[in-house]
């Protein structure tokens, strides 16, 4: 008997010392990629594993869809390749996905560089991921609405970004004044509207545009600082909340916030995206639209993959039965 309990003891101390070594590696090891939660109701869910993306809401455009064995969902995803030094725009160019009217919505999408990529080095673009509203036509250019939200990320560093030259006063310019009223703009040329900076103004032809844009605090993707390997994905997603307007008040409550493989990197509370003179306005469009202004230096790709759009609140929208793709998992993740 003494003899089978010192092999029972040496077999539970081993047990106990295995146990103990791996919570040791664990507590030890890099801090893993967190699993976001789903944000709430699940309106879109597309993997492009066929191209019939008309039936499915898509439009203006014809992305070039790719076999990739790395895809993270399905087998085949958007291949962005800018296949000419001095190319803006890859091959398929852009492409617009209508949406039901929302107050509040997040997008989500995993994104992969070449390993030869390139940035601009000039604190723009590329633009990629935006959100459109009702007050603007189906096909409306991007740089010119009555509002935009960017959720890109521009010389390795994420960030989310705001447009509205259409809602310019021009005959109120002053981009150093503070005071703001309901007729201006709420992302620069007419004053601050929540508080969080004048934002950008500038003119363009004969328009006035205007910016305010929010970063990570950090270089993430596609530098020497963070190097990105080409089987390497990530996983961005970026919450747009318009604030509310009542009595013909705008309320500063709306909100901006961008998830980086998992971490909260931007976390803007108290924001102004639309002022109580488009107390009406929701976002009706996602605009996949990659665009390198300056051109690019050589040749060079981005694969896009595994998009999803939820209505970040509970939501009673019908959702058309044929948008996205019918998937094997939880319809909520």
């Amino acid at each position: 008997m003494t003899a089978e309990r010192n092999i029972y003891m040496i077999r539970r101390t081993t047990l106990c010392m295995t146990i103990l070594s791996c919570v040791l590696a664990i507590a030890s090891a890099p801090e893993a990629q967190q699993t976001l939660a789903s944000p709430g109701s699940l309106l879109v869910h597309e993997s492009f594993e066929d191209t019939s993306l008309a039936s499915r809401g898509w439009y203006d455009g014809a992305p070039v869809i790719v076999e990739d064995p790395t895809a993270p969902d399905g087998s085949h995803v958007i291949l962005w390749h800018w296949s000419q030094t001095g190319a803006i725009s890859p091959d398929g160019g852009s492409v617009r996905l209508r949406l039901p009217p929302l107050e509040d919505v997040t997008i989500g999408y995993r994104l992969r560089l070449s390993s030869d990529w390139t940035w601009t080095q000039r604190g723009y673009h590329p633009h990629t991921f935006s959100l459109l509203t009702n007050l603007d036509p189906e096909y409306v250019g991007p740089g010119y609405t009555h509002l935009t939200t960017y959720a890109e990320v521009v010389d390795g560093v994420p960030r989310l970004a705001l447009q509205d030259g259409r809602n310019v006063d021009p005959t109120h310019i002053d981009a150093d004044e503070a005071l703001w009223s309901e007729d201006g703009a709420v992302a620069g040329c007419n004053g601050d509207a929540d508080g969080h900076g004048l934002g950008d103004c500038y003119r363009a032809g004969d328009n006035w545009l205007n910016a305010k844009v929010w970063q990570a605090d950090r270089v993430l993707l596609g530098s020497p600082v963070a190097p990105d390997e080409t089987t390497s994905w990530h996983e961005i997603r970026a919450r747009f909340r318009l604030n509310s307007v009542a009595d013909g008040v705008t309320h500063r409550d709306g909100v901006l916030q961008m998830w980086f493989d998992g971490e909260l990197i931007i976390d803007v509370q108290n924001a102004v995206l639309r002022s109580a003179r488009h107390s009406f306005m929701m976002f009706n469009q996602l605009f996949l639209g990659p665009y390198y202004g300056p051109g690019v230096e050589q040749p060079q790709s981005i694969w896009i993959d595994d998009i999803r759009v939820w209505a970040s609140t509970p939501s009673t929208v019908t959702v058309p039965a044929s948008w996205g793709q019918v998937k094997t998992r939880g319809a909520n993740n």
